[in-house]
Order: C-alpha cells, then sequence, then structure tokens
C-alpha cells in the first residue's frame, strides 16, 4: 500500500513539473513576439502607405444619353413582279450592288406584245372609221347649203364623227396601258442599294400576287440605326433639339471597343411607348465603308450637349459610404491624405465629373485607397506597387457595398 502511495506521488510530481517546464516555454516564446508587434503598432504611424494619384483637372465633357440601338436599311424594297409571266432572265449578282434603273429581271414579254399590237390595230381601225365619217360629214354639210339634204342626216352624222372619236381616245388609252404592262415585263431597281439572296430561280412563273418577290433591296448607305431611350430623356432632347441644330449620334461595337460611325439624329416618335416606358428614336449615318449592317445591334450614344471646363479625375478616385461620396485628396506639403466629400455630375467613361467639392489641381489618389484614412502619410508609387485593387474589383465593390448599407 505504501509502495502504491509512493507511486502515485511520484506521478503527480512529474506532471507538475512537466506543465511548469511547458508554461515557461510559451512565455518564452509569446513575450518577445508581444514585444514585437507593441513595437510594430507604435512604428505603424510613421510608415507612409504607397499609392497612385492623379490631378484632377478641367476639361470640355460631353453630355449624352446612352441606349441600344439596332442598324436598319434607309429604305428596304421587296422587288416583285407586276405581271404575270415565266421569268426569263435574272440580271443581277447576288450580295451586288445596284443603281436606281438597272434592270434586275426579264419575264417572258411575248404575250403582253401580242396584246399591244391588238390594241394598237382596233385604234388604227377606227381612226379609219373616224377620218371616213368625218368626209361624210363634210358632204351632208356642203348638202343642206344646197338643200338636198336634212338637218336630222347632218346631226347624226355629226354624233357618229363624236362617238368613233371617244372610240378613238378608249383605243388610244389601251394602247398605253398595253405598252405599260409590256414594260413591266422588265423589272428594274426602284431605288439604289444591295440585293440580298435571290427569291426566284429564271423559268419558273410569276405573279404579280405572289407574297415573296424577286428579290429585297436594302439602301445601306446612308443607314438608319433605331434606338429607345427612357421617356425622362424626352424632354433634355426638345430642349437640345431647340437650338437648331442637328444632334450628333454615334454608333460603337457592342463591345464598346470601336467607334463605327456618326450620324445624325432624324427622328423622335411623336408618342412614348407605355408598355415600356421608353421612346423610340432613329439617325441616319453615312456609311461609305459599311461599318454598319442591316440587323447589327450597337450601343449608342445622342449627344446632347458639352459641359465646358468640367472638374474631372478618374473613376477609381471615386469612393463611397454613408456619409457620401468622396475622394482622398493627397496635401503637398505634408503629403498626408483627407477625405473631401464631393457631388458627382455624371460618370462617363471611366472618367467622373464632379460637381462641387473639388477644384483643378488638386491631386487625388486613385489607387491604394483601402489602406487610407484621413491624416495618413502616402508616397507615390507606381500602380503595380500600391497593393490596390483595380478599379472594378473585389476591393472597390466592397467599398460600394458599404455605401449602401
Amino acid at each position: 500500500m505504501t509502495t502504491i502511495l509512493s507511486r502515485n506521488r511520484t506521478t503527480w510530481a512529474l506532471v507538475a513539473v512537466a506543465a511548469a517546464v511547458l508554461g515557461v516555454g510559451l512565455w518564452s516564446v509569446e513575450r518577445p513576439a508581444n514585444a514585437a508587434d507593441d513595437k510594430d503598432k507604435k512604428k505603424a504611424p510613421d510608415a507612409p502607405v504607397g499609392v497612385v494619384t492623379v490631378l484632377a483637372k478641367a476639361q470640355d465633357m460631353p453630355v449624352y444619353r446612352a441606349g441600344i440601338g439596332t442598324v436598319t436599311p434607309n429604305f428596304s424594297v421587296t422587288v416583285k413582279a407586276r405581271v404575270d409571266g415565266q421569268l426569263d432572265k435574272v440580271g443581277f449578282a447576288e450580295g451586288q450592288d445596284v443603281k436606281k434603273g438597272q434592270m434586275l429581271a426579264q419575264l417572258d414579254p411575248r404575250p403582253l406584245q401580242a396584246q399591244l399590237l391588238q390594241a394598237q390595230a382596233t385604234k388604227a381601225k377606227d381612226e379609219a372609221t373616224l377620218a371616213n365619217a368625218r368626209i361624210d360629214l363634210k358632204r351632208y354639210e356642203t348638202l343642206i347649203a344646197q338643200d338636198a339634204a336634212t338637218q336630222q342626216q347632218v346631226d347624226t352624222q355629226k354624233a357618229l364623227v363624236n362617238q368613233l372619236a371617244a372610240s378613238v381616245k378608249a383605243d388610244e388609252a389601251a394602247v398605253k396601258y398595253a405598252q405599260v404592262q409590256l414594260d413591266f415585263t422588265t423589272i428594274s431597281a426602284p431605288i439604289s442599294g444591295r440585293v440580298g439572296a435571290r427569291l426566284v430561280d429564271p423559268g419558273n412563273i410569276v405573279h404579280a400576287a405572289d407574297a415573296t418577290g424577286v428579290v429585297v433591296i436594302n439602301q445601306i448607305d446612308p443607314i438608319s440605326v433605331l434606338f429607345t431611350l427612357p421617356d425622362d430623356a424626352v424632354q433634355e432632347t426638345i430642349h437640345a433639339l431647340d437650338a437648331k441644330k442637328p444632334l450628333l449620334i454615334q454608333a460603337f461595337a457592342r463591345d464598346g471597343s470601336s467607334l463605327l460611325g456618326a450620324g445624325y439624329l432624324t427622328l423622335l416618335n411623336n408618342q412614348i411607348d407605355t408598355t415600356t416606358g421608353s421612346v423610340q428614336l432613329k439617325g441616319t449615318f453615312p456609311n461609305p465603308q459599311h461599318n454598319l449592317w442591316p440587323g447589327q445591334f450597337v450601343n449608342v450614344r445622342l449627344i446632347l450637349g458639352s459641359r465646358a471646363k468640367a472638374i474631372t479625375v478618374p473613376e477609381a478616385a471615386i469612393q463611397r459610404s454613408q456619409s457620401g461620396v468622396y475622394v482622398y485628396v493627397e496635401d503637398d506639403a505634408t503629403k498626408t491624405v483627407r477625405n473631401q466629400l464631393v457631388s458627382l455630375a455624371q460618370i462617363q467613361d471611366g472618367t467622373a465629373v464632379v460637381s462641387t467639392g473639388l477644384s483643378a489641381g488638386e491631386r487625388v489618389v486613385v489607387d491604394g485607397q483601402y489602406k487610407l484614412k484621413p491624416g495618413v502619410k502616402v508616397v507615390e508609387v507606381a500602380r503595380a506597387a500600391s497593393g490596390a485593387a483595380p478599379a472594378g474589383s473585389a476591393g472597390s465593390k466592397s467599398a460600394a457595398s458599404g455605401a449602401g448599407k
């Protein structure tokens, strides 16, 4: 029994010694680390933060409304046959540019040529009958002067002459109609433009009532762009039109990478679509290089005016908080930053237009803001070395989300 108690005492003594050694070791490790942390914290405020800065500048900025548009032909014509007949030949190549009046197709003209000859023969017959009736009328007028004819005979002959003259006029109309019908066997381009796919092959019988037609011609130079804007843009557009100057429209590729064309506003629709709350507009664009193509979707900018000498900074400089929109402004003398509340007029193409709170020439931070607070010293570094998240990344998104809370 004494042996067992002795062993238990020895075991507990060893455990106590091990715990004491472990505690001393942890204390010795943590103490220098904590001391180093305290030392770093004391030095942190003195260490400048690396940032990228730019100067706010004054420049003229366009005022525009943006929308999505669809390129449409300036004119689009489905060329159809105006008379029935067999298609003899086609005078165009698919996808070819054609001029107004150019022959596109030819129908078999022989049936209508025969109708024209028949109408001309009827006219010649009636003209001969009319000529003979007029001679007879002159005879009756001579005989009545000699009391050899009655007045009734003269009047009857005059009526016959007038009747035959009317028949000749009807024959003239029939000849002209037959000639027009014959001319319709040659199908010509009603406008200049580019033809599409051939819809009928030679040898087929075409009819004036056919819905498909022979070919479709689209005028693509100039060309039009249809687009919509919210209903609150109507008054802005009307006021801009009051200047009696055409409003410039720019069409960009869907990715915004390139300007495809510039034209002018030609239509502000006379009513707002109540189902969508938008208004339709149309612009006309010169298109000699065919950068715009029917059916293409484009980004459209309607230029309404310009802000002269507007204060601008890169969009990356704009920060948001519960207090409002602000920028970090650097003091050139002390190399420290402060929060400067600003009011924005607009943000476009990565440039923010500041209406109040900032002056041209002030230096603002555009990269590295996530490490800043008012009064912190800063030092200019290259953008890659600043360590700040680029505009539109998670860092900037978190600032934006914080402003909305």
